[in-house]
């Protein structure tokens, strides 16, 4: 697997960059959902699940929501993995 400088791989080799992340969250609780049908009211959800259940929700600075069917354990530690590679590379 590449990877690309400031960049998220959120699975099925779609990505969202680092910098505009405001938080990832579990897509299980109540008001998450709410907040996912009002994005999709408004033209803000992107769905990047392939077909899977949606396991994270991202939210970005642009207010946009991004669907994952990753963990957000596991988009953490991809996330984690790259800025510690960034600091060994220096």
């Amino acid at each position: 697997m590449k990877s690309y400088q400031g960049l998220l791989n959120i699975g099925y080799n779609n990505t969202v960059s680092k910098n505009k992340v405001v938080a990832v969250v579990n897509a299980d609780t109540a008001p998450i959902r709410r907040l996912k049908d009002q994005a999709r009211k408004e033209n803000r959800l992107i769905d990047a699940t392939n077909g899977k259940k949606t396991n994270s929700v991202i939210i970005t600075d642009s207010n946009h929501v991004v669907l994952s069917a990753l963990s957000p354990e596991t988009l953490s530690l991809r996330a984690g993995k790259n800025l510690e590679s960034k600091k060994r590379r220096r």
